[in-house]
């Protein structure tokens, strides 16, 4: 039996004939099917998932109590926060979950849990930047990066989580000035996604830039943009004094939740290890559970230090981050 993917308008017209677990998924259907496949040959219990790209926290709230979603998924905590902040979700007192996923990693209140963690690092060229050149988030101001800096748009969600954790670390003045001088070292307007960021660097457009650490990995299995990866080296900088900045990817149980005692074993499952190696080998991703062998092409990036922000102070201060970014007008 596999894991059931339909398009969400299409679960919730079918709502009578669903049973087992039914989950609300941001993520693409081929990063969490490896899992449910797994799950439900375990449990025998099935996985229904809607892929929602967009307004999944309207839909959840227009379903409200008769909503045939037990959990939701997705990706960076600031989407996690918009769902707990929408009320459309219940908190979860489970032994298994807080005994396993770090307090870091979790909501205090239990509303949210992480699954697996991403470091928002540094693309360098292997040609014309220096092994250990790029040090800190900080030194992207340096003049010596003038016109070697690309980047997606600074509005993007990993980019204001980012730029929420500065403001955490050294306070509005500071991340002003931060922002104003990695503008003037941009190459180009902020544009696309993170790999195609890559694809600059290879094109010889830009020297670095920012990304999450998975995309190396899924650009590694894309025979079109493996040049790209080959192209660049993964760099960890740090916040002056901490670590590299981390996001998440995480789920919550929905605060209607028809088959809550099967999403409670879903749950439980997915920070199992071997969910958690299911996560690392097919997602490229850091298991949130230690112990946890990362995949061999994830442990050739090397080893770094996590910044010790928690991720609900990062959220917190989304909306601040967001501003300044629009203040400096980032983008234009």
């Amino acid at each position: 039996m596999t894991a059931r993917i339909l398009l969400a308008s299409t679960l919730l017209a079918a709502t009578p004939a669903l049973a087992d677990v039914n989950v609300y998924s941001h993520r693409q259907p081929e990063l969490v099917e490896p899992l449910f496949n797994a799950f439900t040959a375990q449990t025998g219990i099935a996985v229904n998932v809607a892929f929602v790209d967009k307004g999944l926290v309207e839909r959840l709230v227009a379903e409200g109590s008769r909503s045939p979603a037990d959990l939701v998924m997705t990706v960076d905590i600031a989407r996690l926060n918009q769902v707990v902040e929408a009320g459309v979700t219940q908190a979860v007192e489970d032994a298994a979950l807080l005994a396993t996923i770090p307090p870091a990693f979790r909501d205090p209140n239990n509303q949210w849990f992480g699954l697996t963690t991403r470091a928002r690092i540094v693309y360098a060229s292997k040609e014309r930047v220096a092994d250990g050149e790029v040090t800190t988030y900080e030194d992207l101001t340096d003049p010596k990066w003038q016109g070697r800096i690309c980047t997606r748009s600074f509005t993007s969600d990993y980019n204001v989580a980012l730029t929420a954790a500065y403001l955490a670390h050294h306070g509005e003045e500071a991340t002003r000035a931060w922002l104003e001088g990695v503008k003037a070292n941009l190459a180009k307007k902020p544009e696309g996604n993170d790999r195609s960021q890559v694809k600059s660097i290879w094109a010889g457009e830009c020297d670095i830039s920012l990304g999450n650490t998975y995309y190396m990995g899924q650009m590694m299995a894309d025979p079109e943009q493996i040049e790209w990866a080959n192209s660049v080296r993964i760099t960890f900088p740090t916040f002056e004094g901490d670590g590299t900045h981390m996001n998440i990817s995480g789920v919550a149980m929905t605060k209607a939740a028809p088959n809550k005692a099967e999403a409670l074993k879903l749950l439980e499952f997915l920070v199992s290890p071997e969910a958690q190696e299911i996560y690392a080998e097919t997602n490229h991703e850091f298991p949130v559970r230690e112990g946890v062998k990362r995949s061999d092409l994830v442990a050739s990036w090397g080893e770094f230090a996590p910044d010790s922000l928690g991720l609900v102070d990062v959220a917190a201060l989304r909306p601040a981050a967001l501003k300044l970014i629009e203040e400096v007008n980032f983008d234009g």
